[in-house]
């Protein structure tokens, strides 16, 4: 098997823990639906759970985890990296959980913990769609929206761990109150959960984002102006970063992502539209290429290449 990293990838709906090569190969995965409520130990359970049946999969025993050089944790923000703290947005029974130091405690390994959507841009930019560019923007768009930077080949990571959380600028100064406290958060108006409940509001009966996205290519009315809103905000919210940091390439995963050409023509038209200067004007929005696999092989990238994608590796 050669040498592999654990990757456990905390998502606002999903728990999701593999076994990655120094390739980017998953040769083992799980992924459950996280428990919901309020109970934070129910929870760590539950992944600790589905680490275990990962390891177990492969071979790996509790007196043998020495064998794996590290485990890397790509997880729902906000997070506080210093403290090694997790508060997701879409968690709310975890708000300063101690995730890094009970992982550490249960498998004695170093852990190396940083946002789900950074772990996409980092999935991407090793063994995805943005391989060989140096200057990169990735976005999860899913139950919520994230993000992750790289510049010249480097994780950004700011201050505490958090930069490129592009779901919470706002793209609406009256737009709708975000679950972050925030107005016209870009995640308020094109996360799945919120497309979902625009749509409905306005008529729609579709139950989901997938749903939506199956109403849309039919040509459905509701559905079509839900895509709409949503893409023309996200091509807002990305022309002001590549103009704000002059990026090689944006690339956009997370299950709203695979509605494909409903969600990304209008993203493509809200970008022409507020991408003005001509070093941003040209298009490059681009689909992820990893799908639902980029967070564990971005978390996993960590550990195995941490020379390019840990902050303080060296």
């Amino acid at each position: 098997m050669g040498r592999c990293a654990l990757a456990i990838d905390v998502g606002g709906t999903k728990f999701a823990a593999g076994i990655v090569t120094e390739l980017g190969e998953i040769v083992s995965a799980r992924r459950i639906a996280n428990p919901q409520g309020d109970d934070a130990e129910e929870l760590y359970s539950a992944l600790v759970e589905v680490i275990d049946s990962v390891l177990h999969a492969v071979g790996v025993e509790p007196d043998e985890r020495s064998a794996l050089p590290g485990i890397g944790i790509a997880t729902a923000a906000p997070l506080d990296r210093d403290a090694g703290t997790v508060s997701p947005v879409n968690i709310p029974a975890w708000r300063g959980f101690p995730l890094r130091d009970r992982l550490v405690e249960r498998y004695g390994l170093e852990v190396r913990m940083f946002g789900d959507a950074v772990a996409v841009a980092v999935g991407e930019h090793w063994r995805g769609a943005a391989q060989g560019r140096r200057n990169v923007l990735g976005m999860v768009v899913s139950t919520g929206i994230g993000g992750g930077v790289i510049i010249d080949g480097r994780v950004v990571p700011g201050t505490t761990g958090n930069a490129g959380h592009i779901g919470h600028i706002s793209v609406d100064p009256f737009g709708p109150t975000c679950v972050c406290g925030g107005i016209g958060c870009l995640e308020a108006i094109a996360s799945g959960t919120n497309i979902a409940a625009w749509a409905r509001a306005h008529g729609s009966e579709a139950t989901d984002a997938a749903s939506l996205a199956e109403a849309a290519r039919r040509g459905e009315p509701i559905a079509l102006a839900t895509f709409r809103r949503a893409g023309e905000a996200i091509g807002l919210a990305v022309a002001g970063a590549v103009t704000l940091l002059d990026l090689d390439v944006v690339v956009i995963g997370g299950g709203v992502a695979a509605a494909g050409s409903v969600l990304f023509d209008p993203i493509a038209d809200g970008y022409a539209k507020y991408a003005g200067l001509g070093y941003a004007s040209s298009p490059r929005v681009v689909p992820a290429l990893l799908g639902g696999d980029a967070g564990l092989i971005g978390a996993a990238a960590v550990v195995l290449q941490a020379d390019s994608y840990w902050p303080h590796a060296g």
